[in-house]
This record gives structure tokens, C-alpha cells and sequence, in this order.
């Protein structure tokens, strides 16, 4: 063994089985294996352990106006991603299209929870990786201030899901066709005054995290994200890809097939006839980056950040600008808010299937529901944005150990786990099965 910059090295290949039974700083329950065997990496697994929730099976025979309330319960951090998905595809069953008024007050709702999840993220979870922290408590200690920082950009975040969701955590002010009731203008007026500071906050977190160090990695996973054309796209668009794929929310069990892999409780995707993809922010900065607001795009070119961004590890940096655009982009809306009468419309039931898909913080979040006359749930399924990624997070951490095995398995377990941490993945969200087979043969 040979010690450089105080990280040991192995200096000679051994067969080596690293464990990490409980992955911290991500949301959920999860482990992580690796085995390499004379020198090099032959078995890699995410493995998600978490007990299904079974979502999926206990909507059917609700009302048709209940899967945004049951399944913003699926998560804390992102309930609206579920609500919003939700919403759409109902909707898109019953034959309704929302006003344009409350189509805006949903973007903003969603710009909150965006605000509020990232900043979790960047500040709690993942920078105390870059900065040599075991946690953000320790990170606390040394660098109070910046541990506040993240706190108050994540406090504006849940302001806006308070006002106009109705708590900051699953919100209850949401309902199918629109919303139980529309903030006044007043009370928006006074939300845009918190969020002017959060911008300076927002911009100030982008040139902070652009100075950390980014390991020399890249993939080449085909990305895919939602697309709308001269707008950065969150709560609707159409679904794209960096290889040319494009099709409806209502095609995408066309193209996104899942599996069930022996050591997750929560499905692998691919997309058929071509294999494993990422989604999530880099994936929507890839593909829509030319379409943030000038000061974003200004903040990403301040950064480093070229067209597109293939490295997982820089993809703090994605989030931060996000978080810019997401608070100007707050700002916009409110600006030219007018409360919408009404705040919702009638959604009559009808015998139909209808599909959503939303860009949840973590990616494309899809949702379909099948209806009968009567507005009863008659099947759903639910596609999370985590379970969609753990092929391509496997194939990553597989590359990334392999150019790594003179570190010792201290320090290799180390970066492991900072590695999985780049996609901030969310446990709870993919644990959700639909049918259970017991083979007592």
C-alpha cells in the first residue's frame, strides 16, 4: 500500500467486495455492492430494499378526483411532481384542458417545489461530498453560513408551495380541473419580495459550487427529458431525447419498457430496442438549456457549462442553475398574475385512459390512469424518475470504480457513494409495484 495526499492506495489487484448497507444523504432506503474479482469490476448493483408501497393497486376503485391527494403522499420532497402528473392525466381522460391562468399558477407551484427540493439537495446532501464533510451537520459547524444560505433558499421554496398549495408539504390546495382556491394578488406581492433576495442567494450557490472539483468523468447515456419549444420545460411538454427520440406522454409505454431486476424492490427501465437512459437535470439542460432565461443561461456559461453537461458529478452545478431559473421564473409569473376565475373547472368522469408526464426535480415523472363511466380508478401505473435511472446509475458506478481500484476500500466506498449521490436518487418515490405474484410451487 502506498499513502498520496493522505488517500491510501492498493498497489497490487486483490478480489475485493465492498458494501455499503445503508446509503446516506439520499432519500429512502437503499444499498449499495460492489465486486471485483482478479482486477476487475464483474458485479456492480443498486440495491433498493425499501418495502413496496403498492401505490399503484390501492388507487384502483377510488374516485377519479382522489390520485392527486393519495399520490403526493408517494413523497415529502416532491409531492406536487405527483400531484401535477396526476392532475394531467386525468384531465387529459376526461377530455379537459385547464386555463391558461391555472396553467400558470401550477408552473409557479412547481417552480417551488424545484426551489425547495434542490436546495436540499445542493446544501444538505451533496456538497458536503465536495467539501469534505461526513454530513451536513458537520458542514454546519464549520460553515454555518452557508448551511443557512441553503436553508433560506429552501425556506422561499416552501413559501411559494404554502401560498399556493396550501402547506409546503403535500399540499392540499391542489385538485383535478385546477385549485380550491387562488392566492390574492396582494398576498403574491409579498411573496416576490422574498424570492428577490433568493435570486442573490440562487446566484451566489451557482459561483460557490462552480468552484468545487469535479472527478473526470463522463457518460454516454442516451438523456431524455420533457421538451417545450421556447420554454424551459416542468409541469407539461413533449417527451425527447439526445439520440432523436420524440413522442407524447400518451407513447411512452411504447417506448419505456420496465423489468424487474432480483435485487430492487423497484423496476429498471430501458427504452426499447435501445437500452438504458438518464433523465433528470442534466438530461433537461441537455436538451432545453438553450431555453433558460438570460440570467440562468449567463449564471451556466459563468460556470463552466458548455451545451451540455455528461458529467453526474457536475450536475450539482445543473440543480444550482435551475434554482435560478426557477426563482426568476417565479418572479414572471407573479409579475403578471391575475387571480383566475374561476380557479378551477368541472371535470366530469368519463370511460377513458389518460396519461401525464411532468418533470419532477429528479426527471420525467409519467402517470396513466384508466376510468370507467362511473369515475372509478380502474388501473394506474406510476413511473418515477429514480427507477428509470438505476441502469444507468449501475453502468456508471461500474466505469467509475474500474478506473479507480488502486484506492483503497475506504476511500473507494467514499466516492462511491458521492457518486450515486449525483442523481439524487429518491428511494421511496420507486418503490411502487402494481401486481405480486407468489409462486408456491
Amino acid at each position: 500500500m502506498t499513502s498520496r495526499k493522505g488517500v491510501t492506495r492498493v498497489t497490487e489487484q486483490t478480489d475485493r467486495t465492498l458494501t455499503v448497507r445503508a446509503l446516506a444523504r439520499v432519500e429512502g432506503e437503499g444499498a449499495m455492492h460492489v465486486r471485483v474479482r482478479d482486477g476487475a469490476v464483474e458485479d456492480v448493483r443498486l440495491e433498493i430494499y425499501e418495502p413496496p408501497r403498492f401505490f399503484e393497486a390501492l388507487l384502483r376503485g377510488r374516485r377519479h378526483t382522489e390520485p392527486p391527494d393519495i399520490t403526493a403522499r408517494i413523497c415529502g420532497i416532491c409531492p406536487v411532481a405527483y400531484q401535477m402528473s396526476a392532475c394531467l392525466a386525468i384531465e387529459a381522460a376526461c377530455g379537459i384542458e385547464v386555463t391558461d391562468a391555472v396553467a400558470d399558477l401550477r408552473r409557479l407551484l412547481y417552480c417551488g417545489e424545484w426551489i425547495e427540493s434542490h436546495a436540499l439537495h445542493i446544501y444538505l446532501l451533496h456538497a458536503p461530498d465536495f467539501l469534505g464533510y461526513a454530513s451536513a451537520l458537520d458542514l454546519a459547524r464549520e460553515g454555518r453560513g452557508l448551511v443557512e444560505r441553503g436553508l433560506a433558499l429552501k425556506k422561499a421554496g416552501n413559501a411559494i408551495m404554502e401560498l399556493v398549495g396550501g402547506r409546503a408539504v403535500h399540499p392540499v390546495n391542489v385538485r383535478v380541473g385546477g385549485f380550491y382556491r387562488a392566492p390574492a394578488k396582494t398576498e403574491m406581492a409579498a411573496l416576490a419580495e422574498q424570492l428577490r433576495g433568493a435570486l442573490d442567494l440562487a446566484l451566489d450557490t451557482v459561483t460557490w459550487a462552480a468552484g468545487f472539483e469535479f472527478p473526470d468523468f463522463r457518460h454516454d447515456h442516451e438523456m431524455l427529458a420533457l421538451v417545450t419549444p421556447g420554454q424551459y420545460a416542468i409541469e407539461r411538454g413533449t417527451v425527447a431525447s439526445t439520440g432523436g427520440l420524440a413522442f407524447a406522454p400518451a407513447q411512452f409505454e411504447d417506448y419505456v419498457i420496465e423489468e424487474q431486476v432480483p435485487h430492487s424492490t423497484a423496476l429498471h427501465a430501458r427504452l426499447a430496442g435501445r437500452g438504458r437512459y438518464l433523465t433528470g437535470p442534466t438530461a433537461r439542460y441537455t436538451l432545453s438549456g438553450q431555453w433558460l432565461s438570460p440570467l440562468a443561461r449567463q449564471a451556466a456559461d459563468a460556470a463552466g457549462l458548455g451545451a451540455e453537461c455528461r458529467n453526474p458529478f457536475r450536475s450539482i452545478l445543473v440543480r444550482a442553475v435551475e434554482v435560478v431559473y426557477a426563482v426568476e421564473e417565479a418572479l414572471r409569473l407573479i409579475d403578471r398574475y391575475e387571480p383566475p376565475a374561476p380557479c378551477y373547472l368541472e371535470v366530469p368522469p368519463r370511460a377513458a385512459v389518460g396519461h401525464g408526464a411532468t418533470e419532477a426535480p429528479r426527471g420525467v415523472l409519467f402517470h396513466r390512469y384508466a376510468i370507467d363511466a362511473e369515475g372509478l380508478v380502474t388501473s394506474a401505473r406510476i413511473v418515477p424518475p429514480t427507477s428509470q435511472n438505476q441502469a444507468s446509475i449501475e453502468d456508471d458506478l461500474r466505469r467509475f470504480v474500474a478506473g479507480r481500484l488502486d484506492l483503497d476500500d475506504r476511500e473507494l466506498t467514499r466516492q462511491c457513494e458521492q457518486a450515486i449521490r449525483n442523481y439524487d436518487p429518491c428511494i421511496s418515490c420507486s418503490t411502487n409495484f402494481l401486481d405480486l405474484t407468489v409462486d408456491r410451487g
